[in-house]
């Protein structure tokens, strides 16, 4: 199994959802984050005054997945949220060794389903 975790422009989060739950993808884990890379932030102004904005809003979006399905979803991810400009987000694959449903004890993929 792989834990599939995508930092990505939060407009971007509806297209990626409805293409997931396509391929039949449900059990997603979103979060609300703000971070900053080569995109440096943006300048905001208040009341005439100019201010750096060092982070900017991010959607965070993990999954765990068979390993034969991380190809395809990585495709997925690159279709649906690449806009070609700086701020498109990363892909993060990390292996994950074990998991249990915490209700039922069921492990391995039983548990992710």
């Amino acid at each position: 199994m792989k834990k599939i975790e995508t930092i990505i422009r939060p407009e971007k989060f509806q297209e990626l959802r409805n293409k997931l739950s396509s391929i039949g993808i449900g059990g997603l884990t979103v979060t609300e984050a703000a971070g900053t890379g080569k995109q440096k932030g943006q300048k905001g102004v208040f009341r005439g005054t100019t201010f750096q904005i060092q982070l900017l809003p991010k959607i965070k979006v993990e999954m765990v997945v068979e390993n034969d399905q991380v190809d395809e979803i990585v495709n997925l991810i690159i279709d649906s949220c690449s806009t070609g400009k700086v701020g498109d987000g990363k892909i993060f694959i990390h292996p994950i060794e074990e998991v249990i449903r915490i209700r039922t004890g069921e492990h391995g993929i039983n548990a992710v389903l």
